[in-house]
């Protein structure tokens, strides 16, 4: 889309950024929530096949959404961000990349979710939910900072309840998460009996203790789960590593 259209979707006080070689465009704030590594890792591990209704929980300014619809021409997209101003913001981001026809961002809570979308509605659902416990230290005084990250207004297990009301049978769930919550993340995953299928560990540093993991579920599938290598951020200081750097050329990001 051309440069001179851009007024017709940003507002005051938000930036762009540049994606998959120009093709993708993201508006987000300059001050509030913004997207970081960890919407980048998601995308990146995260494999949509042809033809699927994914849904996106919490996409704030739905750049992972996005990046799976230019990704993939033919799948559909729905996202549902319960604040106001991150759906809106979410709604224009595919508005301006001409994505609007395969990318629904609507406002909603997922844990009304059933109001919304009746039983077996999507192939695939992914999230990266609020990390932090609300008694787990400050609460960010922005808003937005303060909802994404704490469980403000929604936690893991209510992603994960929601998702399970309207997956498809042998339907998906991925997600990234704080790896020292894994074996709340994985008991509460065969819990709603979404079966762990594929995990793959994320480390700072080669020599540092794991900081997430990116996990993908089966409805009730059967038991075995691949473990794929792990994945280094940072090769030393903040030179990203190998693998990072390719991630980050296959998106194409720039700021």
């Amino acid at each position: 889309m051309a440069e001179k259209n851009l007024s017709a979707y940003r507002k005051d006080g938000e930036s762009m950024e540049r994606l998959l070689d120009g093709r993708l465009k993201i508006l987000q704030p300059l001050k509030g929530y913004r997207f970081s590594v960890d919407a980048i890792l998601l995308a990146s591990f995260f494999r949509e096949r042809p033809g699927e209704h994914i849904l996106e929980v919490g996409p704030g300014s739905g750049i992972i959404s996005l990046v799976l619809a230019v990704r993939s021409p033919d799948v559909r997209i729905t996202g549902i961000e319960i604040q106001e101003d991150l759906a809106d913001l979410a709604r224009r981001n595919a508005a301006m990349n001409g994505l609007d026809d395969r990318v629904d961002m609507q406002w909603g809570d997922i844990r009304q979710i059933g109001r919304r979308f009746p039983p077996s509605s999507f192939d695939a659902v992914l999230f990266n939910p609020p990390y932090r416990r609300l008694q787990s230290g400050k609460i960010n005084p922005d808003r937005q900072k303060a909802v994404a990250r704490h469980e403000v207004e929604g936690s893991f297990s209510d992603f994960l309840r929601g998702a399970r009301q309207v997956l498809k049978p042998a339907g998906r769930v991925a997600f990234i998460y704080p790896a020292p919550r894994s074996i709340e993340a994985l008991s509460r995953m065969r819990r709603e009996k979404i079966e762990p299928k594929r995990m793959r560990v994320v480390h700072s540093y080669p020599d540092s203790e794991a900081q997430f993991i990116l996990v993908e579920g089966l409805r009730e599938g059967g038991e075995e789960l691949h473990i794929l290598p792990p994945l280094y951020v940072y090769r030393t200081g903040k030179e990203y590593s190998e693998e990072m750097n390719r991630i980050f050329q296959d998106l194409g990001t720039v700021s």
